[in-house]
């Protein structure tokens, strides 16, 4: 946490060894354990307060939901039918220069009735916020 090694803590435990001696070690060891944890707990509690008032959980929530709602469109653009332009029918000009001899029209061909190709279609999304809910 704060970059001590083992030989650092070792160095400072044989100081305090030869400062307060065998007899008051083991009493100042748990003296600096109480207040440790008093300055742990106190620190805690004071960023909890901080974070409770600038209201840092109701902000992660927003983020949060952002990030999903981004998600979502995201997935819809890539979901949705890409629809392609139509290329414009270029004009078929009215005066053309036409053979010197003369040709009999062809009978037409009989052609064959077209259906109309079946269009897909596409399920809604799953999380679609338009459709009401679904039962389990």
């Amino acid at each position: 946490m704060f970059g001590i090694s083992f030989s650092e803590l070792l160095l400072v435990g044989l100081v305090a060894l030869l400062v307060l001696g065998p007899e008051r070690l083991p009493g100042a060891a748990r003296t600096a354990g109480l207040w440790i944890g008093r300055l742990k707990r106190s620190f805690n509690a004071i960023k909890q307060e901080v974070e409770r008032e600038i209201g840092a959980d109701e902000i992660r929530r927003q983020l949060h939901n952002e990030h999903i709602l981004s998600l979502e469109q995201e997935a819809r653009k890539i979901l949705s039918p890409v629809q392609e332009p139509t290329k414009p029918v270029e004009p078929v000009a009215e005066h053309s220069i036409a053979p010197a001899v003369e040709t009999t029209p062809a009978a037409p061909t009989p052609t064959a009735p077209t259906e109309p190709a079946p269009t897909p279609v596409a399920s809604p999304a799953p999380h679609d916020p338009t459709l009401p809910p679904r039962a389990p």
